[in-house]
Parts: structure tokens; C-alpha cells; sequence
């Protein structure tokens, strides 16, 4: 019997050996060399046409289902549920007290101002601005994905058909084609900028540091089979700067790092993210904190104004939100980049949830967990602004720089400004906020009396 088994185990090895070996000479061929020259044959976007031809079918197919059955589709609201109007809390509370009653007579308070802080609150529970950019962004359509569609009762035979091939292809064979690409151009990152840390500090060593970031990134960028659309590169960060960007999920790295390099900033992590801060901060200047001194205002200040100050070293990547937000708004930036005098390369991110969400929602999924549901999606597809330099005005602070950055980086991307921290995700409503509605309101009821006092005393001193 054992005779009979050495054939057929000899076989079943030449056959694994010649399926790996035309495997990997296609991914050399065809992915891994055109990423390391920079160069692409254009299946990538064939590839994305096709698949918005299928959706759009697929669309037509359910709504033809729904109208059948005479059903309507379910549809998410694309805009806030609640109509509101770019209105002050002193003209709201104006036009509930009515003509009869001005704000600029005797302040006093009236029973009707509680029905604007009622108002107020019956509309964020109904339509919360800052919770639902924690969640992931709702389709217009379906993209064959389970986990993105509402209307499982309208889908028809064909349908179930088509996605059952889409489950196929996603997991037989883009899922392991991309765990190879990954894993490939994160070992070449590990070794190459291991080699290139025994090199002397010079012109060399940063030339070849560069040209390897570049590949292994464009690899990774491949990894997730990612179609980048960059826009006024005129305006691409240089040396000496922070790149300031809004976030939502850590492919935003590789997302920038694909056309440019950068220094990240980050706290030191353990196990493989560790391995590769190690590698990295070895080939080129990353500034990387330890647990203990995140919280060091001015110790980062220091290293990000040092870092800064040498224009031999790249312009600094920072993402100012603190957290990841689902690519439907911009959330309050943190001041703290925007203290470093220094130019600021603002960069406006924006993401085609068609073809997956991108967003990620830590609370929910784990690193690794996320990683591979962006791997078994369709496509990550991106626009990414380069927006021109800005600087800090003379008698502008922190804070107004950094909500003048978060807007432009807003308008551009077709975000939604918001004032509210990113911390909410987290955490509880700040007490300072809760005070600002307080003090608004009681400037409705003594402001006007506090400035004419205010400016009688002025007038005082003026004539003594």
C-alpha cells in the first residue's frame, strides 16, 4: 500500500509547488514590480467600473422587487431629518417670545424661553449630529455586501445568485491575494529599513529610505486593492512642515504615504505594530512617544518644533481629530499642531462607501478584525485634496488657526464642519460646553445691563 501512496504524495506536491510557484510570478509580475516602479496597467479602475455597473443593476433589480410587491425601498436620509436654521439663541428666544416682547426692554425671564432649550433637546435625540458620525455611513444602494444592505426581502433569485458568486471571489480569491500583498509589504518594510539603519546618516540613507517607504507603501496600497484619485499635487507638503488631515480609519497612512513620505507621530505600541515602529524610526526621523509622556504638552511640543526646524527631514503627518470619524464630517481639532510655528499642509480625505466602509469604529472591531473586513470588501476608493499652505495670522490663536484649517479641509472634501470634540465617542459631554450654553443665555437675560454698566464706569474715569 505505502508503494502506491509515494506517487500520489509526489504528485500532490509538484502540483502545490508549480500552483505556488505560478502564483507568485504572477503577483511579481503584474502587482509587486509595477508598485515598486510606480506604475499601473489600469485594471484596478476597469475593475471599479464593472463593479458600479453590477451595483446599479442590483439597484434596479430591488427596486423592481419592492415595486411588485408594492413596497417601498428603505432609504437613508441623506440629509439631517430636522430642518435647522442658522439662527442665534437670542433670535430663537426672540421669535418664541413673540413681537409683543424685546430682548432689549427690561431682561427678565419668561416661561417661554424653556420651550427653546426643549426644542433644542427633542431635536438631538431625534437627529443627533455628533453620534451618528460614530457609526458607519449609510448607502444609497446596495454594493452586495451583507453587512450593508436593508431591503434583504426584495432580493431575488438572481440577486442571491450574483452574491453568492461576489462571496466567492471576495474570500477565494481577493482576500488571500491580499494577505499575500500585505504580508509581503510588511516584511520588506521590516528587513529593507532594518538594513538601511547599519547605513551612515546621509544623503544615501535617506534616498534609499525614501525609495523603500514609496514601495512598500504602494504594495500595501495594492493590498486593499485601493484606487487613489490626488488632486493639486502643486501643493504636496514639503520639508518643514505638518501635514494636517481629517481621519477615518489608519489606512489614511497608507493612503498619503503612497505619494509621499512622511514623518508619523504616534505612541509606542507592542507586538508587530511595535516591530514596525522600530524598523521605520531606524531608515527615517518618526517621533514616536512613550506611554508616559503623551500627556507632556510640552514635550511634544518640543520634538514636533525640533523636527520641524531641520528642513532635511520630512514634513510631519498629523491627524488632529484624535479619532476616527465616518467620513461624512470634520470634528474639532486639537490645538496643540497648530502651537508649532511652522507652515501647515492641510489634506482633505474623502472615501466611496459604495465599495466598502472604510470607516473605523474602534469601539466595535479590533485592529486585526477590521483589516480583514476592509480586505473582503470590494475596493477601497479615495479622493485625496492637497489644499494650499496655510499659516497662522497675526493675532489669531491656536484654536481660531485650527478651526480656519478645519474648514477649508471641510468645504473641499464636502465634509460637515462640526464644533464638537471626537472625544464624545468615548467620553461625556465636557463641562465647559454645558457652561457655554449657560453663559449665552444669561447675556440674553443681564447682558445688556452688564455693557451699559460696563460703559458708564468707562465714562467715568474718563472725566475724572
Amino acid at each position: 500500500m505505502a508503494w502506491f501512496l509515494f506517487p500520489v504524495d509526489n504528485l500532490l506536491c509538484m502540483v502545490l509547488g508549480i500552483s505556488f510557484t505560478v502564483w507568485f510570478t504572477l503577483l511579481l509580475v503584474f502587482i509587486i514590480v509595477p508598485a515598486i516602479l510606480g506604475v499601473s496597467f489600469g485594471i484596478r479602475k476597469l475593475y471599479m467600473r464593472t463593479l458600479l455597473r453590477i451595483f446599479e443593476w442590483a439597484t434596479v433589480r430591488m427596486e423592481r422587487g419592492a415595486k411588485e410587491k408594492n413596497q417601498h425601498l428603505y432609504k437613508p436620509y441623506s440629509n439631517s431629518i430636522i430642518a435647522k436654521e442658522p439662527l442665534s439663541l437670542e433670535q430663537e428666544i426672540q421669535e418664541l417670545r413673540g413681537s409683543a416682547c424685546s430682548l432689549n426692554s427690561e431682561p427678565e425671564f419668561e416661561m417661554a424661553d424653556m420651550l427653546y432649550f426643549c426644542r433644542r433637546g427633542v431635536a438631538s435625540i431625534v437627529d443627533d449630529e455628533v453620534t451618528k458620525r460614530f457609526s458607519a455611513q449609510e448607502l444609497e444602494s446596495w454594493n452586495l455586501l451583507t453587512r450593508s444592505n436593508y431591503n434583504f426581502r426584495h432580493i431575488s433569485l438572481r440577486l442571491s445568485f450574483l452574491w453568492g458568486v461576489g462571496v466567492l471571489i471576495r474570500y477565494g480569491f481577493l482576500l488571500p491575494l491580499r494577505v499575500t500583498l500585505a504580508v509581503t509589504g510588511i516584511g520588506l518594510l521590516l528587513v529593507l529599513t532594518t538594513l538601511l539603519g547599519f547605513l551612515p546618516r546621509g544623503t544615501l540613507r535617506t534616498c534609499l529610505s525614501e525609495k523603500v517607504h514609496l514601495m512598500c507603501y504602494r504594495i500595501c496600497v495594492r493590498a486593499l486593492t485601493a484606487i487613489i484619485t490626488y488632486h493639486h499635487s502643486e501643493n504636496k507638503p514639503k520639508n518643514g512642515g505638518i501635514c494636517v488631515a481629517n481621519h477615518t480609519t489608519p489606512i489614511d497612512v497608507i493612503i498619503l504615504a503612497n505619494d509621499g513620505c512622511y514623518s508619523m507621530v504616534g505612541q509606542v505600541h507592542g507586538g508587530l505594530m511595535g516591530a514596525v515602529q522600530r524598523a521605520m524610526v531606524k531608515s527615517s526621523p518618526h517621533i514616536w512617544f512613550e506611554r508616559s509622556e503623551v500627556k507632556d504638552r510640552h514635550l511634544v511640543a518640543k520634538r514636533l518644533s525640533d523636527h520641524v526646524a531641520d528642513k532635511t527631514k520630512h514634513p510631519i503627518l498629523i491627524f488632529p481629530e484624535g479619532t476616527c470619524i465616518n467620513n461624512t464630517s470634520v470634528m474639532m481639532f486639537k490645538k496643540g499642531s497648530f502651537e508649532i510655528a511652522c507652515t501647515v499642509y492641510p489634506v482633505a480625505i474623502k472615501y466611496d462607501p459604495r465599495f466598502g466602509d472604510a470607516f473605523w469604529n474602534s469601539s466595535e472591531f479590533g485592529m486585526v478584525n477590521y483589516l480583514l473586513r476592509m480586505m473582503s470588501s470590494w475596493a477601497v476608493v479615495c479622493s485625496v485634496w492637497y489644499l494650499p499652505p496655510m499659516h497662522r495670522q497675526a493675532g489669531e490663536d491656536a484654536v481660531q488657526f485650527a478651526n480656519r484649517v478645519k474648514a477649508a479641509i471641510a468645504t473641499q472634501g464636502g465634509l460637515v464642519d462640526l464644533l464638537w470634540d471626537g472625544g464624545l465617542k468615548r467620553g461625556k459631554v465636557k463641562d465647559a460646553f454645558k457652561e457655554e450654553q449657560q453663559k449665552l443665555y444669561s447675556k440674553v437675560l443681564v447682558g445688556e445691563q452688564e455693557d451699559q454698566n460696563e460703559g458708564r464706569e468707562t465714562t467715568g474715569k474718563g472725566n475724572s
